[in-house]
């Protein structure tokens, strides 16, 4: 089974993807920690990688697909994973729709988790971070919007499944746990 987790920043992807993981045993596979990891093992890809971050530009579509494809050939993601951040662009969802046939993985379940600006803004103020006051939250939020939007409706009627994000996490969780489980047999 593959899980592409879509929300908003806030909106609760890593915590549910640490449900899903716990459940059903799928590896999270995250861009972002690939990324990282990729610059802290100072490879000649990671030295292109940092050079890239470093300006404020978004890393190609060519290295995080080949980034991606290394992550999803290793071992544990045999039986499936999780996808935390990818795809971000419709590019990137068309890339995934040719690599997982050849790799053997079945169409994604998309679940996109549904929370309201304002709810966002209130659980990340909390966390006190500089880049969490309710402004520059607002910006980021629409930001994801504007990206967002044409990847939503790519997957629009093709498994993807809004997912109410209000609530308890763990309640939001048997709401996707309600999709998820018959795809895994369960």
């Amino acid at each position: 089974m593959v899980v592409v987790l879509l929300g908003p920043p806030g909106g609760g992807k890593g915590t549910q993807a640490e449900f899903i993981t716990r459940k059903y045993g799928l590896p999270p596979v995250s861009t972002g920690e690939l990324l990282r990891a990729e610059v802290k093992q100072a490879t000649p890809l990671g030295q292109r990688i940092q050079g890239v971050m470093a300006k404020g530009e978004l890393v190609s579509d060519d290295i995080v697909n080949a980034l991606i494809e290394q992550r999803i050939s290793q071992p544990d993601a045999a039986r499936g994973f999780i996808l935390d951040g990818y795809p971000r662009t419709v590019a990137q969802a068309r890339f995934l729709d040719t690599l997982l046939p050849r790799k053997g993985f079945p169409k994604p379940s998309v679940i996109v988790l549904k929370v309201p600006a304002e709810e966002i803004v209130a659980r990340l103020a909390g966390r006190g971070r500089a880049d969490d006051k309710p402004e520059v939250v607002r910006e980021r939020i629409a930001v994801y919007e504007r990206q967002t939007a044409p990847l939503i409706e790519y997957y629009a009627g093709a498994g993807r499944h809004d997912i109410d994000g209000l609530g308890a996490p763990e309640e939001v969780f048997a709401r996707i746990d309600r999709v998820l489980a018959p795809k895994a047999g369960r």
